[in-house]
């Protein structure tokens, strides 16, 4: 005969360990979806083609903008080229400087180069971007008078708000630049005398009034002597 007790026992231990993969299954997924909202983003343009010009071709190694189009950017996100020092990474927010592909008459506040601090001609560098402006951003490579640019080394992306931006991005601006005065608007500062002016008003009688006054009274004396 069977315990029923020991049945009913086997049957919530099958339970307790049933329930204890759901919870563990359920935490990891929690696990996951966690870190995919809270972290940042690496995009390596272009793939494993990278950030080149094919000058053989006269065309880009792949088709950015497409590369571009099915990818997701946000605040915080970084992208990395890996290129040479034969193409220019380029990053605009202004539209026009962006179809004219070149940087000549853009704005320094608005339009900004990497070179990645290597300025050998063929020289293979990786260069990352921060995406710290939310809106459209515009990248492109100038090199060749333009060219690249005009055969498709260029494209455009939306950075959304996503989480915002780390701490070691989200940094306020310095403060403005404030020219100091220049010799002719100095002044002297005042000069200030320690101690009380002897006046009439606080019982204190002048060196040359205590002279006079006992000149006058010796005459005076000396006249009734007389």
């Amino acid at each position: 005969m069977i315990n029923p007790i020991r049945r009913v026992h086997s049957n919530s231990t099958g339970l307790m360990a049933s329930d204890t993969k759901l919870n563990l299954t359920v935490i990891a997924l929690l696990i996951t979806t966690v870190a995919a909202a809270t972290g940042y983003t690496n995009h390596t343009v272009g793939g494993d083609a990278g950030w080149f010009f094919d000058s053989n071709t006269n065309k880009s190694a792949v088709d950015y903008s497409s590369w571009a189009a099915n990818r997701t950017f946000n605040l915080g996100d970084y992208l990395v080229f890996r290129t040479s020092t034969n193409q220019t990474v380029i990053q605009t927010y202004n539209e026009t400087t962006y179809q004219s592909c070149t940087m000549d008459d853009a704005s320094d506040t608005d339009t900004f180069q990497y070179n990645g601090g290597n300025t050998d001609f063929d020289q293979l560098l990786t260069i990352t971007v921060p995406l710290t402006i939310e809106g459209t951003n515009y990248y492109f490579s100038d090199a060749d008078d333009g060219v690249q640019c005009q055969r498709g080394m260029a494209f455009e992306i939306l950075v959304n708000h996503g989480i915002g931006l780390p701490p070691s991005l989200n940094q306020p601006p310095p403060p403005p630049y404030v020219e100091p005065p220049g010799a002719d608007s100095a002044q002297s500062p005042p000069v200030t005398i320690s101690g009380v002016s002897p006046s009439l008003n606080n019982g204190a009688v002048g060196v040359g009034a205590g002279i006079m006054l006992c000149s006058l009274l010796f005459a005076v004396a000396g006249m009734l002597m007389f």
